[in-house]
C-alpha cells in the first residue's frame, strides 16, 4: 500500500531534574531526548523528537522489561 507507514512502539522513560523539568529519553534511538517545564507539553515534543530521530537513524526495537532504581553512597565520582 502506498502511503502507509508501519506503526512503531517506543519505551519513553520520563524523570523530573530538580528545576522540576521533565526529561523524557527514548531508549530505542540513540541521543534522543526532549524536556519541557510541564507534561501537557512534553508529550507533543516527545513525537517531534522521535520523528526528527528517525529521520537520522534507524530504529532499533527494544522489549521494555521494567526499572530498577539504584542508591548509591560512598562512590567516587571522578569528572
Amino acid at each position: 500500500m502506498r502511503g502507509t507507514h508501519p506503526t512503531l512502539a517506543f519505551t519513553v522513560l520520563i524523570e523530573q531534574d530538580e528545576d522540576g523539568y521533565y526529561i523524557a529519553t527514548v531508549p530505542a534511538l540513540k541521543s534522543c531526548y526532549t524536556q519541557a517545564k510541564t507534561l501537557e507539553a512534553l508529550y507533543p515534543r516527545i513525537n517531534e523528537v522521535i520523528e526528527l530521530c528517525l529521520e537520522e537513524e534507524e530504529f532499533i526495537p527494544m522489549k521494555f522489561i521494567g526499572v530498577q532504581r539504584l542508591e548509591l553512597s560512598g562512590c567516587e565520582i571522578n569528572l
